[in-house]
Parts: structure tokens; C-alpha cells; sequence
């Protein structure tokens, strides 16, 4: 093990310790104080706004100094806006109902009775990508779902994340009368810390990996090998598949707004376009594709279909164009060429529309509406903790706090 590993493991196993030993302080609290707390961090927001901007500033120096890719930038910026926008978020998430956290199922022989009980994890690790926002979004979902939090974000945001922790979300924790411990953050930089949070069974069973590409992979793998349990959304990419009925009108809005940011998982990556139309349509979309400021990938293609053109910096504004033979050979590529994260169709004919929403399995299935709505605050009115694709039992799609539990059963007389 390097010095660089130790320090990261030791930082780790302090972080977790110390949120384990606070993580009864939410379990058992009130629904009020934990809304309490999630008030106090919207309005800590504005409070602290100016030390969170100067911390971001810092970042953003730092990042162009470094070269970073202009989608990692805009990721990572912080304005008056953007904290405003954290902060109603917040204010939303504090009003939702909490779920009820038992359930009868039925009585058992011998006087009886079944409950069905929703408990915390206890402890939940979060690694993501370096942009401030998440460090509230995933702190808030898990206070909201009583599990304290061991928190690693991208170096590039450390700073920020750091001025967030201490001058936002602590605070809001004490001021409920909650252990401020609760939600700790990794302060040391670099890739060790990662690993070193998803090599913890008994401190931190469960981490949320944030991100794409193959180190979301390779943590994932990590995890798995030393018995962490992981949420975690590696792969990315919309698709949009126009069929012979859709409406260029709506074509047009869904390409635009399928591509207003280019460095998120469900923008538009890979358009489909119907074999039958592919002649006279296409120069109209490649037209508006390169208006937008986007580069077509046209066949013979020499990558896959599904690659996440988000994950590659220097030619992120790019979309690839395929034909495709109907609604289902569309779906088909959808789920066999891509990660099944998002794909739509664009059609005015329903049973085509039909069509390709039952064969396509995918996490999330639009018709003639933006994968960009694939999003926990577009589509529950939540913050997430962020996308799983899994292909197994357990939650899918935006990750929020109602899916942060463990199922309980127990016996009782009646």
C-alpha cells in the first residue's frame, strides 16, 4: 500500500467512524427535525453563499489551469443562480411526506401479527463527480432517509465541497439539534479516496457511485470484491429514434432540447433515424444538428453505436446518426448497442409509438418527450441521489431517499 493509499484509507475509516457514531441521531429523530435540518441548509445556501462562491472561484481557477474540458467547468460552477436553485430544491424536499415506516401484512397462527418495517441503512458512502451541487443533493436525500453519509467528491470540486460542508450543511444539522458528524466529507484529493470508501463492508455497506465511464466501472468491481453493495450508473446516453409519422415540428424540439447540456448522461447521443425517411430527412437534421453547434457521426461508423460521446472531452459536441428498420429494430438497438439508460421516439402514429415502448427495456422509455426528463427532480420533484440502470430487482431509474432502506420483518404478538 502507498503513503497515498494509507492517508486516503486512514481519512476514509475517520469520515465513516464518525458518521456511524452519529447515525442514531437521525435515525431516531422526529420527521420534524430532520425537515428542520433540510430547511436550514436552503437557507444556509444564502447565509454562506459567499464563502461558497469565493471556495468555487478557487475551483474554477484551478480547473481552467489545469485545462479541464469546458462540460467539467460547467459541471463545477457555482453562481447566485445556481444556489438558488440548490435552495429550492431543498425547500421542496422538506415538504414532501415521509412515507409511512410500517406496515401491517397480516396475522399468523398462535395470536400473531406480521409487521413490514422500513429502516435506515445506517451508513450510506456517496462517490460523484466534481460538481458542488451533488454534495447537497446526495447530503439532503440522505438526511431525509435518516442514514448519515460518508461523502467523496472529484478533486477538481474539493474546494467547494469543503465550504458547503462546513458552512452549510453542519451548521443546518446542529441547528436541528441533530449530530452535525452525521454527514462527513473526504477531504483529501485523488482517486485513492474512492477506492479506499468502497473497501469498507462494516463501516460503509452500501455506496451511491456517481458517473460515467470506467472508473465507475472499476469501482463498482471494487466494491463487489470486498462486499460493498453499490448504486451505480457507469453508462450513459440518450436515444431518439424519429419514426416516418413523427411531426418535423416536434423532431426539431426534441433534438434541441435533448442537447442543451452536453456533459449529462441523458442527453441526446445516438439518433435513430427510420430507414424510410433517412434520404429526405436527414440533411434537415444534420442541418439543425450543426446549427446547434453539434457534430454528426454519420456510417460507416468507426466506434459503437452506443458510444457516450458526454465521456469524451474533445468531441463531447458530437451525435451519432443510424438508420433504423422500424420501431422495434430501433428498440433493439437501443437495448443491445447502449447502456439502457433513456431512448424516445418521435412519432405521430400511437401504435408505433407502442410498438417501441414495449420492446425497448431500458430504465426510462419517452414518446415524444426528451430523454432529458430522465431526472429525479424532472420526474419525482426530488433531488436523486442519482440513476441506477440496473437490470435487477432493486431500485431504477432516479435513485431518491424512499429507495435509501432496508426492509424489516417482525413478529409480534397481536
Amino acid at each position: 500500500m502507498t503513503a497515498e493509499d494509507t492517508k486516503a484509507t486512514e481519512a476514509v475509516r475517520a469520515a465513516a467512524r464518525a458518521a456511524r457514531g452519529a447515525a442514531p441521531s437521525l435515525a431516531g429523530a422526529a420527521d420534524g427535525a430532520i425537515d428542520a435540518a433540510i430547511e436550514a441548509m436552503a437557507r444556509g445556501l444564502a447565509e454562506a453563499g459567499p464563502a461558497v462562491l469565493a471556495a468555487n472561484e478557487a475551483d474554477m481557477q484551478a480547473a481552467a489551469a489545469a485545462g479541464l474540458a469546458p462540460g467539467v467547468r460547467d459541471r463545477l460552477r457555482l453562481d447566485p443562480e445556481r444556489l438558488k436553485a440548490m435552495a429550492a430544491q431543498l425547500e421542496i424536499l422538506a415538504r414532501v411526506e415521509f412515507a409511512p415506516s410500517s406496515r401491517k401484512v397480516r396475522e399468523l397462527p398462535g395470536d400473531l401479527v406480521l409487521t413490514e418495517v422500513s429502516r435506515p441503512v445506517g451508513v450510506i458512502g456517496a462517490n460523484f463527480e466534481a460538481r458542488p451541487n451533488v454534495v447537497v443533493d446526495i447530503a439532503s436525500q440522505l438526511v431525509k432517509s435518516r442514514n448519515a453519509g460518508v461523502l467523496r467528491t472529484g478533486s477538481a470540486a474539493l474546494r467547494s465541497a469543503i465550504a458547503l460542508a462546513d458552512e452549510v450543511i453542519s451548521p443546518a444539522l446542529a441547528a436541528a439539534g441533530l449530530d452535525p458528524d452525521a454527514i462527513a466529507l473526504v477531504r483529501v484529493p485523488g482517486q485513492a479516496a474512492a477506492y479506499a470508501l468502497v473497501r469498507e463492508p462494516r463501516l460503509v455497506p452500501l455506496v451511491i457511485l456517481r458517473g460515467s465511464g470506467d472508473s465507475t466501472r472499476a469501482l463498482a468491481a471494487e466494491g463487489a470484491a470486498h462486499g460493498v453493495r453499490t448504486l451505480a450508473h457507469a453508462d450513459g446516453g440518450g436515444v431518439l429514434y424519429i419514426h416516418p409519422s413523427a411531426d418535423p415540428a416536434v423532431t426539431a424540439r426534441l433534438i434541441s432540447s435533448s442537447l442543451d447540456r452536453l456533459g449529462v448522461c441523458n442527453r441526446l447521443n445516438l439518433l435513430l433515424l427510420d430507414r424510410q425517411r433517412w434520404d429526405a430527412w436527414l440533411p434537415e437534421i444534420t442541418g439543425q444538428l450543426a446549427g446547434l453547434g453539434i457534430g454528426v457521426s454519420l456510417p460507416p461508423h468507426d466506434h459503437p453505436l452506443g458510444y457516450e460521446w458526454a465521456l469524451d472531452p474533445a468531441r463531447e459536441a458530437t451525435v451519432t446518426v443510424a438508420p433504423a428498420d422500424g420501431p422495434a429494430a430501433a428498440a433493439a438497438i437501443a437495448n443491445d448497442e447502449t447502456s439502457g439508460l433513456a431512448a424516445g421516439i418521435a412519432a405521430a402514429d400511437e401504435a408505433a409509438a407502442r410498438e417501441f415502448l414495449a420492446a425497448y427495456a431500458g430504465t426510462g422509455a419517452f414518446w415524444n418527450a426528451t430523454t432529458r426528463l430522465l431526472d429525479g427532480f424532472k420526474l419525482l420533484e426530488l433531488p436523486e441521489t442519482g440513476i441506477s440502470i440496473d437490470a435487477v430487482p432493486g431500485p431504477r431509474g432516479p435513485v431518491t431517499f424512499r429507495d435509501l432502506c432496508l426492509r424489516q420483518f417482525v413478529v409480534t404478538p397481536a
